[in-house]
């Protein structure tokens, strides 16, 4: 190690594993940013459950150990590298990726993976913005060609992926259902965006959901939990409708027959097999939503950044999730 090099504590993890295997080390070297990138002081960072399944090694993203997981940080720009021109020091920012990791003090990224964080919004909000307003985004608007007019069912409305999908299906002029599992989850769909919820642990609630929207069905479905409720949403979808799996936990079984009559269609979506176009695309869409008010981010548990193990404990195991799980870096 440099003589006089900075240090900063982190998450290192040298061993994939379950959640013990996140360790804070407080000597780890504070990155330098090259070209194109830049370091940032971190405030939050932003926990998704994709984190837990790349530090269990079950991910295809298999990172060299040992290395500091995080994607979604919020904070201000410490310094920058050759070739960049769009960010300065002390620049609020958010990324919607990160190089070293964002379960740090600082944290590198590529330039083209940091966007300006609007004062209207604390670093909480800009912890939570990344993965799951971007992977919102893409379910709805690239990979289900959604139109407005259209209706759209977030099958587990109340957490992070789930808010921002009823955001922006508002906001573009679809009839927004919502589920949750607990009285303060759906009322907090209901104010964001939502035009009606229902509650996913009530043993009719398909059948709530099909009388609601009549013979039709629903046009587009985002699907949090699909090894739970993929077969009910095939048969809760209109003629030509889609199902966007955004999320699934293990194997379920269907009847493809389901999806004959209806011609409908049942599609994987993950985030980062977005074109760096795309990011610029999704941004743009996502920063006029900032500037609006329309985007708004609720922030549900917070941790500290020692507590980063029952964080990952907790994001797999707590069920009736209400709003973006963050690591508090202040």
């Amino acid at each position: 190690m440099a003589t006089g090099q900075k240090l900063m504590r982190a998450i290192r993890v040298f061993e994939f594993g379950g959640p013990e295997v996140l360790k804070l080390q407080s000597d780890v070297a504070v990155p330098i940013p090259k070209d194109h990138q830049v370091l940032i002081r971190v405030q939050a960072c932003g926990v998704n459950p994709v984190d837990t399944y790349i530090r269990s090694g079950t991910h295809n993203i298999k990172p060299p150990l040992p290395y500091t997981p995080g994607f979604d940080v919020a904070g201000i720009i410490e310094a920058v590298g050759e070739s960049v021109s769009a960010f300065k020091k002390g620049d609020r920012v958010f990324t919607t990726r990160t190089i070293s990791g964002g379960y740090a003090e600082y944290a590198l990224a590529a330039d083209h993976t940091v966007y300006t964080l609007p004062e209207k919004l604390d670093f909480k909000q800009g912890a939570a913005i990344g993965i799951p307003y971007f992977t919102a985004y893409r379910a709805l608007l690239h990979s289900a060609h959604v139109k407005p007019g259209e209706s759209v069912l977030v099958h587990g409305a109340s957490g992070g992926v789930g808010i921002a999908a009823c955001q922006i299906a508002r906001a573009y002029g679809l009839t927004v259902l919502g589920t949750a599992s607990t009285e303060e989850g759906q009322k907090i769909v209901l104010q964001n965006g939502a035009h009606k919820v229902f509650n996913h642990k009530e043993a009719n609630y398909i059948d709530k959901i099909k009388k609601s929207v009549g013979d039709k069905g629903v046009d587009v479905i985002i699907e949090m939990l699909a090894n739970v409720n993929l077969s009910n949403d095939l048969n809760l979808l209109s003629h030509g409708g889609r199902v966007i799996v955004v999320g699934s936990r293990g194997t379920i079984e269907i009847n493809p027959r389901d999806t004959m009559t209806k011609e409908s269609s049942i599609k994987g979506v993950t985030l980062f097999s977005s074109t760096r176009e795309e990011f610029q695309q999704f941004a743009a869409a996502l920063q006029a939503g900032m500037e609006i008010g329309w985007l708004k981010p609720v922030i549900g548990p917070q941790y500290l950044l020692e507590k980063a193990t029952q964080a990952h404990e907790n994001i797999i195991h707590s069920s009736g999730a209400i709003g973006k799980m963050i690591l508090l870096l202040k």
